[in-house]
């Protein structure tokens, strides 16, 4: 294996001396200097949130108020930070969502660990966590920034569900084809 010498050119006066560096910074600065100022009076005003932001993982429920959530744990095995926590449990054989088998009995998501990646919007099967738009989340202690699931609930609230899936399962078991 042979290696090549590259030969470096020798700096001139004015790279020695870092003017140019110094005359650039020195531009900048001044473009801001009389450039209109660009503060905004948070928190009355907000900037726009670009689409595709990722904020604050909530749960939502389907249209007819039901949990989306199975507690199937992925979101939970994908987190990087392990963020999020959740204890299964069951469902009453006469529930309304008896065919479902599992609920979350507790869901607890840590805002102090959550790096707002993502990854458990993209891996729920259920479409049941969801990014909403919020991105100022404060608290005062601890506690108050791991969020349970009663308040994850009051943070995502319901969004449209394209698919219905519990719907088209119940009435599929009603009209006796349960292979459907």
């Amino acid at each position: 294996m042979s290696f090549k010498t590259v030969e470096r050119r020798p700096l001139s006066l004015a790279e020695r001396t870092y003017v140019p560096q110094i005359l650039s910074g020195m531009k900048t600065t001044f473009k801001k200097m009389v450039k209109p100022k660009e503060t905004l009076n948070y928190p009355e005003a907000r900037p726009p949130i670009p689409p595709g932001y990722r904020g604050v993982p909530t749960l939502v429920k389907d249209p007819n108020g039901r949990e989306k959530c199975v507690s199937c744990q992925l979101c939970e095995f994908v987190c990087p930070p392990k963020a999020i926590r959740i204890t299964p449990g069951e469902i009453p054989p006469d529930a309304e969502t008896a065919h479902v088998e599992k609920a979350p009995e507790e869901f607890e998501i840590d805002m102090l660990r959550c790096i707002y990646c993502g990854l458990c919007q993209e891996v729920c099967p259920e479409e049941a966590i969801w990014l909403q738009n919020v991105f100022s989340v404060s608290g005062y202690t601890r506690e108050e920034m791991v969020n349970d699931k009663k308040r994850l609930y009051e943070l995502g609230g319901t969004l449209p569900d394209d698919h219905y899936k519990w719907d088209k399962k119940k009435a599929a078991e009603e009209a006796g084809n349960p292979h459907h």
